[in-house]
């Protein structure tokens, strides 16, 4: 059912996944923000920019996925993208996750199309740029500077000039970060700063539903990621790079969520659109239809379930 729905890029399915975030989004913060006034307009307008910061980045997963041939004509990225939203709704009221992740799928973008070989100063720059404005919101997402350096090393490393780039990004991302911090807000200076540390306690707890979803991703990316190596590696060598390319993002998003210092559930939206990539390819590939449909239905059903258990 679920998977026959949604095995081809039809508008309505762009529809059907957009508004089933907006009203689950909205149904969330309803029961977070109860006790608050809602005569509060700043927290409105606040939380309608950030919907549209998630919506945004569903459709610009769907591209970029969609314009590298990371995935077939399907909206399972986008499905799964969303579902794993729900899976750990904290993401809903996390702004700063939800604004880095955004920037750093902005610079995925660049990156990846980076192997067209089409102005690679300007994607170099755009990249570290959108990486360094992501690191003022979460601070270990300068660690995606090492996927520039990585695609300057594969694509553009005979020219020097491309080695530079990124410590241009990086002075006129900190020069606009201190005009804003001297005219707007000097607290947010302090703010990154106190990000700049590291925690492996991963002694922390939410509640119990939120430990499930946490046991039940684990076990969803043992089996996406699993299946995204071996399909890797029966693939074109034209085509490898840009999966190579999900796979590192992946691998840093996980990074992300070990070393940064406050942990929850919330950081791990850094991992959701490479491992929904990896989880398209794996729906896509899967011969067996009926394994297909079991995995897609059971991934969806469960996060809908815990997100139900955590607004009770």
């Amino acid at each position: 059912m679920l998977a026959s729905v949604f095995n081809k890029s039809r508008p309505i399915n762009y529809v059907i996944i957009a508004v089933t975030l907006v009203l689950f989004y909205i149904a969330y913060l309803l029961k977070a923000y109860s006790g608050i006034e809602t005569g509060h307009v700043s927290l409105i307008f606040q939380k309608f920019g950030l919907l549209l910061l998630l919506v945004s980045g569903l459709f610009l997963l769907n591209f970029i996925a969609h314009k590298n041939r990371l995935s077939k004509d399907t909206t399972y990225a986008m499905l799964l993208f969303m579902v794993f939203l729900l899976l750990f709704p904290t993401v809903f009221v996390n702004t700063n996750s939800i604004i880095a992740n955004f920037f750093l799928l902005l610079a995925l973008r660049r990156l990846i199309s980076l192997q067209s070989l089409l102005t690679p100063k300007e994607k170099i720059f755009d990249a570290s740029f959108w990486i360094f404005v992501a690191t003022l919101f979460h601070f270990w997402s300068i660690a995606y500077i090492i996927m520039v350096f990585i695609a300057i090393i594969i694509h553009v490393a005979v020219d020097y000039r491309n080695w530079v780039i990124p410590f241009i990004a990086f002075f006129a991302v900190g020069i606009l970060f201190a005009m804003a911090t001297l005219i707007i807000n000097q607290d947010f200076f302090t703010h990154v700063v106190s990000e700049m540390r590291v925690s492996f306690d991963f002694t922390y707890f939410e509640n119990i539903h939120q430990n499930i979803a946490l046991a039940f991703f684990a076990s969803v990316t043992v089996l996406f990621l699993f299946a995204y190596l071996v399909f890797i590696n029966g693939m074109p060598i034209n085509l490898k790079i840009g999966h190579r390319q999900i796979l590192l993002s992946f691998l840093i998003g996980v990074g992300i969520y070990v070393l940064s210092a406050d942990k929850n559930n919330s950081i791990l939206v850094f991992t959701f659109a490479p491992l929904a990539i990896m989880g398209a390819n794996y729906l896509e590939n899967q011969e067996k239809y009926w394994i297909k449909e079991v995995v897609l239905i059971t991934i969806v059903l469960v996060a809908l379930l815990l997100f139900i258990l955590q607004m009770l």
